[in-house]
Order: structure tokens, then C-alpha cells, then sequence
């Protein structure tokens, strides 16, 4: 009779813990003083943003600020001193921790900031233990250390040897297309004496081809995608293989941005799917001057399993709820996809259709996200049941990423070239919004003695309270590396799930870390674990051995 009468309390005690979760919900906390339009997660407290050399309030030597450190914390900007322009950059850590941002844009030509040429740009942030980030800096020298070739609008993603794989951009300033193409791919640390490597495929997707959405696979090789076109592309033989177009025409890169993500990688086999959501089905061989900021985007998903069986498949189309251009997904810990911003009708960039809307080449702001569950069946994995609505449109320049606490950090949004306050419909915006999941306010597990490091097939523990609560019917050990957002991408955002045993206890986690560095490219990373579909906070872990690139293979082979 007891065990029954425990159940009965345990199931009561758990409805009543739920009933008291505020559910999905918006929160507005601070503003960040320049436009966020990249986002990156540099260390538990910290997110780095940059902005465009301009007008931006916050300040930093007596000049508008284009760099700052967000604090989890205090929900406060503090400037950091950048020497080139990072407006629409790209980045992602290395092997070691280093977070380095690549590309830009040309000098502003204006005195009140004293920017310098950000196109070849590499900018360093190097691992900072401040937790406030008074001490943290990022390291420029433009003259010795920066790309092979121009690059604005360019994609980078962390691969096999911890090195970063950069792609794509255009060789100068554009209103819309890609006209002045950087169809090439070079390294960070460079490879090949520093000569950048000749894409075919970056060639034959022009001219809508700018910030290609690209995948470190499992195996060591990269998926990318550009326009409607998708390729595998081999690092170490140097060969593209063509993989079927994304289909109905429809095109997800910049100036049609949809979206894309690697949905969560599981063992035993960890094999691949990819998932493009939104973007524009408009011939682009249109004038972006016949184009309108009020035709329809795409409510498109398409998605993939990258096996030779799957690839023959080809993909798979679902719909979202609505249309979206510029949307951005974020992997979440349980191994949803958070599907947030964009707008309904309309392109990416500004002033170049034939009715912006202020400046904006977008209109009618999707303001409620919804979520996509990859284990469901097709028709069943879109829903924004339960989800809150914002009345903050997040369009052009806007920023979005998984914080260590579980939340979503959403910033930024400006579809004007420089900050402009005025009468506009979509004006610049620096508020700060976090969206809650519903373990947010509930109690949640708690982690303890993570290590700081964890190789590869390697056995470790984790200690953990979890609140009576919770039944532990299920738990789910996350590997995270929550990207680098800039310009509806999550450059290098993965999940690799993690083999887990919980002890009778309920007090440790026995856990298996992922079985190479292909899986998993070395790096930083946060683990976060969830119970029952309550999600602890994220705790940092290095994977691999933090030497700097290139590192050579580790662990063993699938």
C-alpha cells in the first residue's frame, strides 16, 4: 500500500510543481546600447555582440561603440574597443576557446568613428575567466593578421581539427545580389599557404548566395547550402558532391534569408539531418527593384537524412504556421527547434525593393515563434500551442541565442542603414527580451562537480539533485555549442546527445561523451541536462584536449 500511496503523492506532487511553471513567456531586461546583429556566448555570464561602425549610444573613447559584452547577469552593455568594422561578420570558437569573428564591411567614411577596413578582418576574444568582463578584450592587428581575401557577408563554421572553415561573402558592399563574388573557401588558421580554394558550387548559386548556411557532419566533411542549391563539400580531398536543390524553388540565403540548423546528432550512429526553414521562392533573375517588400516568403521546411539512402530520398517538406523571411532556429536542449523571427512578406536587406517600408525590404513581423519537434511525424512537428507572443519585431540585424541558463537571448533588429530613431515603422531597437521555456520557473536539476574537460569516448560523472518532482522517467545529456547568430544563421550551433545512466540514488550521471572530434569538433561546449523535460542550467566544458588548431584526430572511429 505505501509504494502505491508514494506513487499517488509523486504524481500529485509533480501536476502541482508543473501548474506552477509561467509557462512559454516574454521578458524585457535591459537594453544593449548598439544594434546586436551578431551574438555570440563567450563564457557563462558573457555574450559578445557587434554592431556596424556608426551612431550606436553607447560609447567607448569618446566614439560610438560597435562591440560590447552582454552580462547575463545585470542585463547590461559594456563597450568593448573594436579597430575594424564587424558589420556582417561571421565567427565561431577554435580548439583552444579562442572565439574569433571573420570579415566585415569597408570603412564608414564618417568622423565619428574611427573604424578601419573590416572586409579581410579577424578579430580574436580570447578565453576570459571575468565574469563581469571589465578585463576581457579582443585583440586586432589588421596590418598582420587578417583573411585572404574580402569577405562581407560571409559563413564560418568550426571543423574536424578545431580550425575554422570560412566561405563565401561578396568583395564589396552590395544593395541586394552577390555581384562581386568571393566564390572561394580558406581557414582560420589558414591552410594551403594561405591561398583561398575555388568553390564551383558557390559560383553556380549565385547570385543570392551570401552567408551560406553550412554543417560540420559527423564524418569530417561540411554540408552547405546557398540560394537553392546544397552540396557536400570534403575538406581533405577538396571535391564538392552536388545534393539535391531545395525544392519548389525555394532560396534561404541572403537577400532571401530562411533559416537552417543540424538537428540533433544521437548515438549510436549519430547520423545527419539538416533542416531549411523559410525564405523566398522569387526568381532571382528579378530586378530587386520589381521586387516588393509585400510578396509572400516562404512557409517552407525541408529537411534531409545525409546518407546515401536518405540523400536518394531527397527531402522532405512540411510547412510552418505562417510565412517567414529571416527566421532563425535555435537547437534547444531537449532536442527541440525553437523557430523565432522574420517576418511575413518581404527580403532581406535595405532600401533596395520597390516599396520598402521605411527602409526595410520586409514587412508584416512574425511576433509569435513556434516550436519544431524533429521526433514527431510529418504534420504533427510545427506548433505554437502554448507559445507567447512579443510586440518587438525582430527583422533585419536581429540576434538570437541560447543563453547557459536555458532561456533564449533575442536582440537587435535595424532595416535602416545606420540608427535611426525617428518616425520609421521599424525603427532601430536595443531592448533586450529573454524567452522563458516553462523549466525556467520551476525547480530544476542541478549540476555538481562537472569536470572542466572531457576527451573523447571517455567515460565521466556528473552530480546531480533533481527535485522529488521529478520521476526521472526520462534524462537526456546535452553537448552544446550554441553557435555564432548573425543574419537568420547559427554559425557552428550543434547538439551531440550523450549516452547517460542515472544512479538508484538519483544522485550521479554515468555519461559517455561523444566518439571523435568529427562527431563533435573540438572545443568549448556547455552541457545541460534534462529530466523529464525540465532542463538544468548549462555548465562549460572544453572538449578535447584545448590545444590550438590544427589538433589531430582523437577518440575512435564510428
Amino acid at each position: 500500500m505505501l509504494p502505491l500511496l508514494l506513487s499517488i503523492f509523486a504524481a500529485v506532487y509533480g501536476a502541482f510543481a508543473a501548474s506552477d511553471s509561467l509557462g512559454w513567456h516574454f521578458v524585457q531586461n535591459g537594453t544593449t546600447g548598439i544594434i546586436a546583429l551578431e551574438a555570440i556566448v563567450v563564457s557563462p555570464t558573457l555574450a559578445l555582440m557587434f554592431a556596424r561602425a556608426g551612431n550606436d549610444p553607447l560609447q567607448i573613447n569618446g566614439h560610438p561603440a560597435w562591440g560590447a559584452l552582454w552580462n547575463f547577469e545585470t542585463n547590461t552593455a559594456s563597450p568593448l574597443d573594436v579597430i575594424t568594422n564587424s558589420f556582417c561578420a561571421s565567427g565561431s570558437f577554435l580548439s583552444n576557446g579562442t572565439m574569433v569573428s571573420v570579415g566585415g564591411n569597408p570603412v564608414e567614411n564618417t568622423d565619428t568613428v574611427p573604424d578601419k577596413v573590416g572586409m579581410m578582418g579577424i578579430r580574436i576574444f580570447e578565453p576570459c575567466l571575468d565574469a563581469s568582463g571589465t578585463s576581457c578584450t579582443l585583440f586586432e592587428d589588421p596590418d598582420t593578421l587578417h583573411l585572404a581575401e574580402q569577405r562581407w557577408y560571409p559563413s564560418s563554421v568550426r571543423i574536424f581539427d578545431g580550425s575554422l572553415f570560412i566561405m563565401g561573402g561578396s568583395h564589396n558592399l552590395t544593395p541586394f545580389y552577390n555581384f562581386d563574388p568571393a566564390n572561394t573557401f580558406e581557414f582560420f588558421p589558414p591552410k594551403d599557404g594561405g591561398v583561398p580554394r575555388q568553390s564551383a558550387f558557390l559560383k553556380r548559386s549565385l547570385p543570392s548566395n551570401m552567408f551560406p548556411r553550412a554543417f560540420a557532419l559527423p564524418d569530417g566533411k561540411v554540408f552547405i547550402a546557398a540560394n537553392n542549391q546544397t552540396v557536400i563539400y570534403d575538406i581533405e580531398t577538396n571535391t564538392e558532391t552536388p545534393l539535391p536543390d531545395i525544392p519548389n524553388g525555394v532560396r534561404i540565403t541572403n537577400p532571401m534569408d530562411g533559416t537552417a540548423t543540424l538537428l540533433p546528432l544521437s548515438p549510436p550512429d549519430y547520423i545527419p539531418e539538416v533542416l531549411v526553414c523559410g525564405g523566398s521562392a522569387t526568381d532571382d533573375r528579378i530586378p530587386s527593384l520589381n521586387l516588393s517588400s509585400q510578396t509572400p516568403a516562404s512557409s517552407q521546411c525541408s529537411r534531409m537524412v545525409l546518407t546515401p539512402e536518405g540523400i536518394a530520398r531527397g527531402w522532405e517538406v512540411e510547412r510552418m504556421l505562417e510565412p517567414r523571411i529571416m527566421p532563425e532556429m535555435v537547437l534547444l536542449p531537449n532536442g527541440q527547434v525553437l523557430i523565432t523571427n522574420g517576418a511575413a512578406t518581404g527580403y532581406a536587406a535595405i532600401a533596395s525593393v520597390s516599396d520598402p517600408v521605411g527602409a526595410s525590404n520586409a514587412d508584416n513581423p512574425v511576433l509569435t515563434p513556434s516550436l519544431y519537434t524533429p521526433t514527431a511525424r510529418v504534420g504533427r512537428r510545427i506548433s505554437n500551442h502554448g507559445m507567447p507572443t512579443t510586440d518587438i519585431p525582430r527583422l533585419y540585424h536581429s540576434s538570437v541565442t541560447l543563453t547557459p541558463m536555458g532561456n533564449i537571448f533575442i536582440a537587435g533588429s535595424n532595416a535602416n542603414n545606420l540608427v535611426t530613431n525617428t518616425s520609421v515603422k521599424f525603427p532601430s531597437e536595443f531592448r533586450v527580451e529573454y524567452l522563458n521555456p516553462p523549466y525556467m520557473t520551476v525547480e530544476r536539476p542541478v549540476l555538481r562537480n562537472v569536470p572542466s574537460q572531457i576527451g573523447f569516448h571517455e567515460s565521466f560523472t556528473i552530480g546531480v539533485d533533481l527535485p522529488r518532482s521529478l520521476r526521472a522517467s526520462t534524462v537526456q545529456v546535452a553537448l552544446m555549442d550554441l553557435g555564432f547568430s548573425s543574419h537568420a544563421f547559427h554559425s557552428s550551433s550543434r547538439l551531440v546527445f550523450m549516452t547517460a545512466s542515472l544512479s538508484k540514488d538519483r544522485t550521479k550521471l554515468t555519461v559517455l561523451s561523444p566518439p571523435n572530434n568529427r562527431v563533435y569538433p573540438p572545443g568549448p561546449a556547455y552541457i545541460f541536462v534534462t529530466v523529464d523535460d525540465v532542463t538544468s542550467t548549462g555548465v562549460q566544458v572544453m572538449v578535447g584536449s584545448g590545444a590550438s588548431p590544427p589538433v589531430p584526430d582523437q577518440g575512435v572511429k564510428l
